[in-house]
């Protein structure tokens, strides 16, 4: 099992659609720790960290998101995992 961290910037009509609580659920179902939130540009957010295959699962998810949700782009930049325990919802700043 290898241990990755990817950071994804989603873009598209994805902010009011429940993106954000639908990446949760889809993260603790593949297992995965991480964040979600929506940026002040209109785009979300996230870091997963988990099993390479359980990341790359929900980064194919994260192309469709949620049934409402009109994903135009998502950017995929991986990074060395810090551990997280948990998967979490954060506000924008």
């Amino acid at each position: 099992m290898e241990f990755i961290r990817a950071h994804l910037l989603i873009s598209g009509r994805v902010q009011g659609v429940g993106y954000r609580f639908s990446t949760q659920d889809m993260a603790k179902l593949y297992s995965l720790t991480g964040w979600v939130k929506n940026l002040p540009d209109g785009r979300v957010e996230t870091v997963l960290e988990g099993d390479r295959e359980a990341v790359q699962a929900m980064i194919q998810w994260c192309h469709k998101g949620p049934p409402h949700a009109q994903v135009e782009e998502v950017t995929v930049q991986y990074e060395p995992p810090q551990g997280l325990k948990a998967f979490e919802i954060q506000r924008s700043r």
